[in-house]
């Protein structure tokens, strides 16, 4: 059973994820329940059984909930499901009532560390709370079996907070959907580029974690080697409007999803990520699949898959002058065709066969556990 605050209709990177993990898992002949706070959308395929519970609006997040319940409702739930093992993806009211019920229940609990929500408290104008976050993370996922997360950057952070029985699940990506095939001449005219006209592309959350500043900053740079290259934004988040209202120049396509959010990818040619909170970055995998040459800081997925120069570039992490540098570098070199097909050869080694293996026999291992101690 997986237990998560966001799931598809949602468009972010943690939704898109455990959609893949869940019907990966069907698709192995597993029987997936998902508990989580958001109907399916008007006219989508729900191929799996889905309960939603109480939700509020996350503050300052429009477009996100926070799941509320009690442990009392969750054991209800799980009485009436007699689930095998959960997989609780979000540490919120509903995450931390799982936990607790299945505690209560003997019911064995894997958790996934999916987002850094500790980092954005500086970024939302909470700073000095980070040590307190930390603490309370430590303490929900000590409660639970395995805690995965999807990079080794990110495993060794758990680690040094005390987190315990940390594992690495990494990313993979759907090579085709997102394929240099799907790349839109139409639509690159109506950004207003040609054949001799680059673009720059970025594709995530317009929210502040995402380091925003940086992103315009790195647009104008590439904008001082190609003076007319369209500067594109796909998706949606917070700071959207705003954006649009300081930096009228760039070009605002809102989320995409499915066959067009790979459209707008494979159309692109450059894509830029300045965001330094991650604790993977599918949208990278995503980009170099679709032969985009990637410009990032030097951690979690852009260090696991980028090799500097020759599929992608890398910046020192957190440094910004040399991530401006590494963006001019990348923009002069932009139609460099090796250095986009090894981008999209090194992405096709990410499939995500391996991975929903790999999560598979933790969920098992979780569960072979618990019978073993039960039978001491």
């Amino acid at each position: 059973m997986l237990i998560t605050d966001t799931y598809p209709p949602d468009i972010n990177g943690v939704s898109r994820s455990l959609s893949t993990f869940a019907t990966g898992l069907a698709d192995c002949g597993h029987v997936v329940e998902i508990i989580t706070t958001l109907a399916a959308g008007d006219g989508e395929p729900e191929p799996l059984k889905r309960h939603v519970v109480m939700a509020m609006p996350l503050p300052g997040y429009p477009g996100l909930r926070i799941g509320i319940s009690t442990t009392w409702q969750m054991q209800a739930r799980f009485e009436e499901m007699k689930p095998d093992v959960l997989y609780v993806a979000t540490e919120t009211p509903l995450g931390i009532a799982s936990i607790r019920a299945a505690a209560k229940m003997g019911i064995p609990v894997v958790s996934g560390f999916h987002t850094n929500f500790q980092s954005y408290l500086e970024d939302y104008h909470l700073p000095g709370l980070e040590t307190v976050a930390q603490g309370m993370l430590r303490s929900i996922h000590n409660q639970t079996a395995r805690t995965l997360t999807p990079s080794a950057d990110t495993a060794a952070m758990l680690e040094r907070w005390g987190i315990q029985n940390v594992g690495v699940l990494g990313r993979g990506v759907d090579t085709d959907l997102f394929s240099p095939a799907r790349r839109s001449e139409a639509l690159r005219r109506s950004w207003g580029a040609d054949e001799k006209t680059p673009v720059a592309i970025y594709v995530g959350r317009v929210a502040a974690e995402k380091n925003l500043p940086l992103l315009m900053r790195a647009f104008a740079a590439f904008r001082e080697v190609h003076p007319r290259a369209p500067c594109v934004v796909v998706g949606d988040g917070p700071r959207l409007k705003s954006l649009q209202a300081e930096h009228p120049e760039c070009i605002y396509t809102g989320a995409k999803r499915g066959t067009e959010l790979a459209e707008c990818y494979a159309s692109g040619d450059v894509f830029l990520f300045p965001s330094s909170s991650e604790t993977f970055g599918n949208v990278v995998l995503e980009a170099m699949s679709s032969g985009l040459t990637t410009v990032a800081y030097d951690y979690a997925a852009p260090r696991l898959v980028i090799q500097h120069g020759q599929n992608g570039w890398l910046a020192p992490f957190e440094q910004e002058e040399p991530f401006l540098q590494t963006t001019r570098e990348a923009a002069k070199s932009w139609d460099n065709s090796a250095v986009r097909a090894a981008a999209r050869q090194a992405a096709s080694d990410y499939g995500w066969k391996r991975v929903i293996q790999q999560f598979e026999g933790e969920l098992q291992t979780a569960i072979d556990s618990k019978k073993n101690m039960s039978g001491m």
